[in-house]
């Protein structure tokens, strides 16, 4: 704990937000006496969220544990995030059935760079401490890791279910894996961390840095799980992977169609997990979205796009999905595409990819083939559909992509 000069919110009033949308507290008597020393004593609680940056992108998957930091913050406690540059050179095999590549640490730092950036959209970016555990973690011995693995046997290691399942079905696991969930709890000994978030597959890794603190004379840690929410297909979590997912810094017309694309039973999810919407106001909007999923819909996408724009983006994104969609109409601020050659003639294929809707040829022909390209309104269902390009064409490629061509 560190000392301040804040008037913390009375206890109930903090466990009642801190336990909005939460899977598990363990223990959740440990942090009401956590809490009530913080009171007590005015000392900030740190919280500590540790984040891998193996991908610079963040989505609302991500948005769900960041909320919950951001919440600790509202409620006056130190948020600390921890950049993983070292243990990203290891690779999180949390919820993996197989072994993730490592980064370099300069890619580990590069992401990380991001993807506080992105982060700074949900957290108090002036209250947020930002550090690297290649500060601690790089300048440990081979006597200090060797001490280290000492105090966890590889039986327990293999609880995990990941390593579990990899075990049992004869898929390798690396022995610098069976490192990963000590240097996260290394991390925790490093900060002196209150409370620990993640998702629920961090379980097993939140647990053993309470392991690890106590050998080393501290305070266990809290753990604070969350949820991992399911992305747009309703089925999968969400993941670039699985293209199921929504970005926060993804553009708003983006943002907004993405999200009226979700089955109408993970609505209140969504509010509850990825928005600050007040629990009164979350009552409302379960019955809401009892009568009437559309409407409740449309505003989940409104607020998404206000929390990471704002609300006139929000109003505009709106309108436009409306005229493209529902008025059947094109939009109004479409960017200008030149295209140069001596014919002014291309293929339908070669098109796609130089104007950056398609990140292959295999995906164009897809697009194509699946009847999702068309010339001025007129589908192109042939993949090898040559254009003569003419001034002020407009090319449209899914639901949302549209481009004016230009000689």
């Amino acid at each position: 704990m560190s000392k301040t000069n804040i008037n913390f919110p009375p206890l109930n009033e903090q466990m009642d937000l801190i336990k909005r949308g939460s899977s598990e507290i363990i223990p959740e008597e440990e942090l009401v006496s956590k809490i009530e020393k913080s009171i007590k004593f005015k000392k900030q609680l740190i919280i500590k969220l540790g984040c891998d940056p193996s991908r610079p992108d963040l989505h609302i998957g991500h948005s769900v544990v960041l909320r919950k930091l951001a919440q600790f913050q509202s409620l006056g406690h130190q948020a600390v995030l921890i950049i993983g540059d070292f243990t990203s050179m290891i690779g999180d095999p949390s919820g993996r059935n197989i072994t993730r590549p490592p980064l370099s640490l300069k890619e580990a730092r590069k992401n990380g760079e991001s993807y506080f950036e992105q982060a700074a959209k949900i957290l108090d970016k002036n209250k947020t401490k930002i550090v690297h555990n290649s500060d601690w973690l790089s300048k440990l011995s081979f006597e200090d890791v060797i001490r280290l693995s000492s105090k966890y046997t590889v039986a327990r290691m293999l609880e995990r279910d990941d390593f579990t399942k990899r075990f049992k079905s004869g898929v390798p696991i690396s022995m610098h894996e069976l490192l990963y969930p000590l240097a996260q709890a290394m991390d925790s000994v490093a900060i002196k961390s209150d409370v620990e978030l993640g998702g629920t597959d961090q379980k097993f890794n939140l647990l053993v840095g309470r392991d690890i603190q106590k050998e080393h004379g501290l305070e266990p840690q809290i753990i604070l799980t969350m949820p991992l929410i399911v992305g747009t297909d309703g089925v999968e979590k969400m993941s670039k992977s699985y293209d199921n997912y929504i970005g926060i810094s993804d553009p708003p017309n983006e943002i907004y169609g993405r999200t009226l694309s979700i089955p109408d039973n993970i609505i209140f999810n969504y509010f509850e997990l990825a928005t600050d919407v007040t629990t009164t106001e979350l009552i409302e909007l379960k019955k809401e979205i009892e009568t009437n999923p559309r409407d409740s819909k449309r505003k989940l996408a409104r607020t998404f796009v206000r929390m990471y724009y704002d609300e006139k983006v929000a109003i505009s994104a709106e309108e436009e999905f409306d005229k493209i969609f529902i008025k059947k109409d094109i939009p109004d601020d479409i960017e200008v595409f030149s295209i140069s050659n001596k014919t002014n003639e291309i293929n339908i294929i070669d098109l796609i990819i130089k104007v950056n809707f398609a990140t292959s040829k295999g995906e164009a022909r897809r697009l194509v083939q699946q009847g999702g390209v068309s010339i001025d309104g007129e589908k192109i269902d042939d993949i090898t559909f040559n254009i003569r390009i003419k001034d002020g064409q407009i090319l449209k490629v899914g639901k949302r992509k549209f481009i004016k061509l230009k000689i």
